[in-house]
């Protein structure tokens, strides 16, 4: 017996520490369990009582390269760090920890309390230097032999990745034949899946909506199990958006052999400890790539592009240039309109009143605070009608064709999903004959079987059934859509592509034409005229440039226009009288822009802006108030009183203007009664000017 056991060490617990990495190993690798277990009775054979030895075999199957998910471990350590451990019992010293911080700071803690570590290979005291650095070395070994084997490993799995023959599991469509090589599945069902799953987003140009075109039609996505009991099993299930994500950005489907896609890193976590996680890797730093290494369902140009569509679809990207997917706003350039100031994607707000007006607008620079005020900003609605003529002017030439096609795509999409119908109904009838086969070979007698099989039958038949109906229901829903009139309806609605557009009412379908045909806008304003400058570049690489006028303010919007001024004009021209012009404005229907009919007062008020003067006819002897006023060197109050008073005969215009008539002998008494008055003086004035 060891010497350095005391009885101290034996009125403590002796724990015995029991770890495997993997559950393959608890499975397999049964004498390694059963040696680790048997150091009880070593600890027995020491000296300690049955009641002093406690088992902790719960972080069987866990890895010991961290504490994370070792609960037995962070019990021993904490049990030690209070005194109640006189020794550890393991395996091998390396059982315990395969970090160098765990440890160590367990060789610290045991040297603390006076714990003692067993091994097969003998007991070591870490309150002792020779056995604490014995033990140490030992730790730095066994890390040593994790990195070489690690190593070697790896540099084996990148040296057969390279050759494109390591092995791993496959995505659903494809499966290993006997041989080992890579074939698409035998399962027509499951082939035609895949197909349509990458048909429906080369139309819609979205995950989420893949996904949710899946789950209007009722169609189960295959999935194949991995590992476990049902390995190599196939199973249906519902399509979610995470796994339309995977299935997109693999490049397995693009006939191409990939290695190291992701990469693990090592973190800290909020307790403070050290935890793995899983994260991809850019495409430009994958080790291995091979392309055309087995068959594929699309070609790797169309997978670059999905997964460019993909990128473009993220929103909340403020600072890089990204369209982003199309919303259910009804502005349609939204995520195409790029600043001409500070050159970043311009973005959608919109301004609440009577009606809700959007507003394209950038103000990257005052949030980055480089300036004070945003670029600018402008209505949205001139920008959208200028850009939807280009749209369909580039529409034109191909609508019949474009129409043919439209029409083509939509019959292959249906013919696909009957097609998926039709097998789904096939592999329910399938199953329900073996389920009908295996109860008709039971021995009757044996009614536990017999009852068990039959449900199995029922409900074999009930899953046929209702596959039977649903697809009734598709069939029905489809009869409504794809009619002969709906079909000549489209092929004549392609001979005028406005009216197209006009009868399209999804806002995400114009969005999407738009995007076809456009890669970005870039807008500058005129801070003068308000006028904006659009410079398209198209798809093919084309740029164009078109200038739009400013949107009307509100003072615009109630100015009179000039044909109504021309009007006013003319009448007052022809008549000479504002009561006639009223009359005739309104005889033929002609209001304000403010949906108001004319007055005297607004009549008035043109005449006076637009200096639109009424020929007034006089005789010789008539003249003005402001004629008077110059002949007599008097103020206009002057001359309203003779008229007022009877001094002098006038007559009032239809412009409201007073003719007052001077002849010799009145012009002689005016005179002579502003020589005799008192107030010579005072009336007395500059003269006027016509």
């Amino acid at each position: 017996m060891d010497s350095k056991i005391q009885s101290y060490h034996r009125q403590k617990l002796a724990c015995v520490y029991l770890r495997q990495s993997t559950m393959a190993q608890v499975m397999h690798n049964l004498e390694s369990t059963n040696r680790q277990y048997a150091l009880q009775e070593k600890a027995l054979h020491y000296g300690w009582d049955m009641s002093h030895i406690r088992i902790l075999d719960g972080d069987l199957g866990r890895s010991g390269a961290q504490t994370a998910n070792r609960e037995d471990f962070k019990s021993l350590v904490a049990e030690v760090s209070m005194g109640n451990v006189g020794a550890i019992f393991v395996l091998e010293a390396s059982r315990l920890s395969r970090s160098s911080a765990d440890w160590n700071r367990l060789l610290e803690i045991c040297a603390l309390s006076g714990t003692l570590i067993i091994d097969q290979d003998g007991c070591y005291d870490p309150a002792q230097f020779n056995d604490q650095l014995l033990l140490g070395l030992k730790g730095t070994m066994s890390q040593a032999e994790l990195h070489l084997i690690r190593g070697r490993l790896h540099g084996a799995k990148l040296h057969k990745a390279h050759r494109g023959e390591l092995r791993f599991p496959v995505p659903a469509g494809f499966t290993h034949d006997e041989e080992g090589n890579i074939i698409f599945d035998p399962d027509a069902q499951v082939r035609n899946c895949i197909e349509l799953l990458f048909s429906v987003f080369r139309e819609q140009q979205s995950a989420y909506a893949v996904m949710l075109y899946f789950r209007q039609n009722n169609i189960l996505f295959p999935k194949r199990v991995f590992g476990g009991r049902w390995k190599g099993t196939l199973g249906w299930d519902k399509l979610t958006h995470k796994h339309t994500l995977d299935i997109l950005r693999h490049p397995f489907y693009a006939g191409a052999y990939t290695y190291g896609r992701q990469k693990s890193v090592k973190k800290i976590n909020a307790d403070g400890e050290i935890v793995r996680r899983v994260s991809p890797r850019p495409m430009t730093e994958w080790p291995v790539v091979i392309k055309d290494h087995h068959p594929a369902y699309i070609s790797y140009e169309q997978y670059e592009h999905n997964i460019q569509q993909l990128e473009s679809n993220v929103t909340r990207k403020h600072d890089e240039l990204t369209a982003g997917p199309p919303r259910e706003g009804q502005s349609l350039l939204q995520g195409l309109l790029i600043c001409g100031v500070c050159g970043h994607r311009m973005t959608l707000r919109y301004k609440s009143g009577k009606r809700k007006t959007a507003i394209y607008g950038c103000d990257w620079q005052k949030r980055q605070g480089v300036a004070c005020p945003q670029c600018f900003y402008f209505n949205a609605g001139i920008a959208d009608e200028a850009i939807e003529k280009k749209v369909i002017d580039a529409l034109t030439p191909a609508n019949v064709a474009i129409a043919l096609h439209a029409l083509e795509e939509f019959e292959k999409r249906h013919t696909s999903i009957d097609k998926h119908w039709q097998m789904n109904i096939q592999r329910c009838e399938y199953e329900a004959d073996i389920a009908e086969r295996r109860f008709e070979h039971v021995d009757p007698a044996h009614r536990l079987v017999a009852a068990s099989l039959e449900k199995q039958w029922n409900k074999a038949l009930e899953k046929l059934s209702l596959a039977r109906i649903e697809y009734q229901q598709y069939q029905a829903k489809q009869r409504i859509t794809l009619t002969a009139a709906k079909k000549k309806e489209l092929t004549a609605l392609a001979q005028e592509i406005p009216a197209l557009w006009a009868k399209t009412t999804n806002i995400k379908d114009k969005k999407r034409i738009v995007r076809l045909l456009i890669s970005d806008i870039t807008v500058t304003k005129d801070r003068r005229t308000r006028a904006l400058t659009l410079k398209i570049r198209w798809q093919t690489g084309t740029l164009e440039q078109i200038w739009v006028a400013p949107c009307p303010t509100f003072a615009d919007t109630i100015r009179c226009p000039q044909h109504i001024i021309d009007v006013v004009r003319m009448l007052t021209t022809r008549y000479g009288d504002d009561r006639k012009t009223i009359a005739m404005l309104a005889e033929h229907g002609i209001k304000s822009p403010t949906g108001q009919v004319f007055n005297k007062r607004m009549i008035k008020h043109i005449r006076r802006k637009f200096n639109i003067k009424i020929n007034v006819q006089k005789s010789p002897d008539e003249f003005t108030t402001a004629e008077v006023c110059e002949m007599f060197h008097v103020s206009r109050d002057m001359v309203h009183y003779w008229a007022r008073n009877g001094f002098v005969p006038c007559r009032k215009t239809h412009a409201n203007t007073y003719l007052i008539t001077i002849t010799p002998a009145i012009k002689l008494e005016l005179t002579e009664r502003l020589e005799q008055s008192y107030k010579k003086d005072a009336m007395a004035r500059v003269p006027l000017t016509s």
